[in-house]
């Protein structure tokens, strides 16, 4: 079978398990997954966290003159209205030149691909000189806590590495006439906050101007309203840097905001793209989103007590504390602030490396005028943990997108109707697989 044919069976298999975190139950898939590389004489292992809640690892072995490389993906996915969706969220369905299905490309789409290349290399007995170590993982969704955090808290040994391969990039991404892949190399901390207020409870029949919930919707839309200050970072600059080579009246007034926080509230005006407006904003300062929101129990009753959690997400070099400073500016003293669960940045330096240059070489070598570029996330991924483990992280999950299909990358992430190119993913798994051998042979 080949490789192209490999990866589109096993991703259109991944999605058709229901692996929404809550409760996750990865299991049968990572059942799936390594009975399909014990076809092939590896030998995977399953660990579970929790009950039902398994990660699988498996090792194709090289000479150990050099370090692992870690291939990665996490198995969970998060919910899904089927009512909103073209074909249904677990059909896995071959549509219109995809695989459509929730985690098509966040991310079974890497689970495939990296098993289908640990299948090549140990059919074709590929000689390396690094071990190639896949897992896949569960929890990332929830944060980690039963995936990549048990495995490297538990079972390190199993999932040290050198470089790991994983979310999020190496996706094709249009500007102008430009085409674009980014690799991940920092990402963001995330610290999420319980916010509360504190008054007099009463009768729901004498309202009172001093009412928790009053003063909850005061918060909330002081929030909603409020850009955070900016910290531009040097991967951000050189983000930009490199988008405005090719495309540089789109990327003027990026660089003028840049220059200018001030600016930073007028984003979306600036920039023509929405989704890109959105994106580059929440990489210019931390951000902070009211997510739950908790009043009352009576509908006759003026609740003692009002609650809401946030979101908040710190860039590289910002902390916690920067982070509640600046929700303490907002929300002011009458709102008490607890962090309840943070994990911080995370960076790989320095960018440049053998590895990062193989990415570069084999993807643009297939696409000619296409330029790679490194990048930052607004999100967290497993590399919070894996990293831990002393592992350089690059995002990059190959797949090429068309710029006549239609399909934003961003957009595919937790939204409606997410799908993967069939032809994109066969393209990705090539590419995989190239880095793959070479990084395996390559100091």
């Amino acid at each position: 079978m080949s490789l192209g044919e490999d990866v589109r069976r096993i991703c259109q298999a991944l999605l058709r398990f229901d692996t929404t975190n809550p409760p996750g139950n990865e299991r049968a898939s990572a059942e799936y997954l390594a009975g399909s590389l014990r076809d092939v004489g590896l030998d995977p292992v399953l660990l579970e966290g929790a009950p039902l809640r398994a990660n699988m690892v498996v090792r194709y072995k090289g000479t150990g003159k050099l370090p692992p490389l870690l291939l990665t993906a996490h198995l969970d996915v998060v919910e899904a209205d089927a009512a909103q969706w073209r074909r249904g969220p677990f059909s896995g369905d071959e549509f219109e030149g995809c695989l459509w299905g929730r985690g098509a490309v966040d991310m079974r789409h890497m689970a495939a691909m990296s098993a289908a290349v640990l299948r090549e290399l140990a059919r074709t007995k590929t000689k390396l000189d690094r071990d190639v170590i896949f897992a896949a993982v569960a929890d990332e969704e929830a944060g980690c806590d039963l995936g990549s955090r048990y495995l490297v808290e538990n079972h390190r040994s199993l999932v040290e590495a050198e470089y790991a391969l994983g979310e999020v990039g190496g996706f094709s991404l249009h500007l102008g006439n430009s085409t674009f892949y980014p690799v991940q190399v920092a990402e963001k901390g995330f610290c999420w906050v319980r916010a509360r207020i504190k008054g007099t409870p009463g009768h729901g029949s004498m309202p009172r101007a001093d009412s928790v919930v009053t003063k909850l919707g005061e918060a909330l839309s002081a929030l909603g309203k409020t850009h955070l200050p900016v910290h531009v970072t040097s991967y951000m600059s050189e983000f930009i840097g490199a988008i405005r080579e090719k495309q540089p009246q789109l990327l003027q007034p990026l660089v003028k905001l840049v220059a200018h926080p001030q600016l930073l509230a007028r984003v979306a005006r600036l920039v023509p793209n929405a989704s890109i407006a959105r994106s580059f904003s929440a990489l210019l300062a931390n951000t902070a989103s009211a997510t739950v929101v908790r009043a009352g129990s009576k509908t006759n009753v003026i609740p003692g007590v009002a609650e809401f959690e946030i979101d908040g997400r710190t860039l590289p070099g910002q902390t916690d504390a920067d982070l509640m400073a600046e929700l303490r500016h907002v929300l002011g003293p009458d709102v008490e602030l607890e962090i309840i669960k943070s994990a911080p940045p995370v960076v790989t330096e320095p960018v440049e490396s053998s590895v990062f240059d193989i990415i570069v070489d084999e993807v643009e070598r297939r696409e000619p005028g296409a330029k790679v570029v490194p990048y930052l996330i607004p999100g967290f991924t497993d590399a919070k943990y894996f990293s831990q483990a002393g592992a350089r992280w690059y995002g990059f999950c190959p797949l090429k997108i068309e710029r006549s299909s239609g399909i934003k990358f961003a957009d595919m992430f937790h939204g409606n109707d997410e799908r993967v190119p069939v032809a994109g993913l066969q393209w990705g798994a090539e590419v995989l697989a190239s880095v793959v051998k070479r990084i395996g042979t390559t100091a």
